[in-house]
């Protein structure tokens, strides 16, 4: 028992890692309002989001190809993305992190910092602070 649940706490660290990575990234490809939601015990699907906008289409696209390189360099595959053609919002299932990339009008639209405000945020920013979705941190 002691091993299974050490090989849990070990999962949750990488779920972790790859979620902050994915915010990481993100703001170093000037992603704007990035923000991560610790969605355990909320949601049955997944553990964390990962939601950010972008500034164009192009932008978000090739951010969406750096998230899926990134994940296979630490051992998270991508299990399936939609929305890479149309390029107003991506979406990006990693099972336990799911990422969501924007444009400013569709993240408006569907507001998931509204839906899922229950959901802490997840420090992600080297300085420690967590950043919200209207100004640049805490």
């Amino acid at each position: 028992m002691a091993l299974a649940r050490r090989a849990t706490r070990k999962n949750e660290e990488n779920t972790r890692k790859l979620a902050v990575g994915i915010a990481q990234l993100a703001h170093n490809r000037n992603a704007e309002d990035i923000i991560v939601l610790d969605l355990r015990g909320l949601s049955p699907i997944t553990d964390y989001f990962v939601i950010g906008t972008g500034t164009s289409n192009r932008q978000m696209r090739s951010l969406a190809d750096e998230i899926e390189d990134f994940g296979t360099e630490i051992a998270q595959k991508l299990w399936k993305a939609a929305g890479r053609d149309a390029g107003d919002w991506i979406v990006m299932d990693f099972v336990d992190v799911v990422v969501h990339l924007f444009n400013q009008s569709m993240r408006r639209y569907y507001d998931l910092e509204l839906i899922w405000g229950e959901a802490p945020k997840v420090p992600w920013r080297p300085d420690g602070l967590i950043q919200n979705s209207s100004s640049e941190s805490q």
